[in-house]
């Protein structure tokens, strides 16, 4: 049913948390396969990545031409899911993500939906239970998830909006506005990860300059903001 596509980059010990996660989804033929698609790493992402038995597609270049080219890799699955590494989803994930597909396939709307994951941060304290909020937040009322929160969507969707494009930082937000609101749903089972201040920051200045301005992925990208 899904390919997995992670981009990585000396990420070793993300990695292995992620496919950690997916061995029970990979147990059950829900996930058929996972492509791995490495920008030169010097650690031991590779050998991690072979030993899990993920497909190895080794490629430079900016991020949305690595998805692009880990999605046309993998064909094993009718439904694409893209992680980012360190993104460690919660037990059971792949039985509600196997039951929003199959509904959606039955509804006869199966090649126009979406989702994402709720998104947790693996810290304790007010400030993380904060950050969580303003990117649930985003996610559910702005639909403009992060993208440690996965997003799983039919292969022939990401094909019909053409995949991601060429806009450095803004690859997947890009991605989401064009699956619109209306198509993507955020699920119950979490994609957990570190807690990153970049990541609380990154999030909220996109998310102002969005929401305030509606200023396009395009524009944002062009001018480095």
């Amino acid at each position: 049913m899904i390919t997995v596509v992670i981009p990585t980059s000396n990420s070793e010990v993300a990695l292995a948390y992620t496919l950690a996660s997916l061995v029970g989804a990979a147990a059950d033929g829900v996930v058929r396969e996972v492509v791995v698609v490495d920008a030169g790493s010097r650690d031991g992402t590779l050998r991690v990545a072979d030993e899990s038995g993920c497909n190895i597609l080794e490629r430079n270049g900016d991020l949305a031409g690595r998805l692009r080219a880990g999605a046309a890799e993998g064909r094993r699955g009718s439904w694409l899911m893209f992680v980012r590494p360190g993104a460690v989803l919660s037990n059971g994930w792949h039985g509600e993500a196997a039951t929003f597909a199959e509904r959606a396939e039955r509804s006869g709307r199966g090649v126009e939906m979406a989702a994402v994951f709720r998104f947790a941060l693996d810290e304790m304290g007010l400030a993380a239970r904060v950050a969580e909020a303003r990117v649930s937040l985003a996610a559910r009322v702005l639909r403009m998830p992060a993208a440690e929160q996965a997003l799983l969507l039919p292969r022939a969707l990401y094909d019909k909006l053409g995949g991601h494009r060429d806009l450095p930082r803004y690859e997947e937000i890009d991605l989401v506005r064009r699956i619109g609101r209306g198509r993507l749903h955020v699920l119950h089972s979490e994609a957990r990860v570190a807690s990153r201040a970049d990541l609380v920051r990154a999030r909220g200045r996109l998310g102002g300059a969005l929401l305030a301005l509606r200023v396009s992925p395009e524009i944002l990208s062009r001018i480095g903001a």
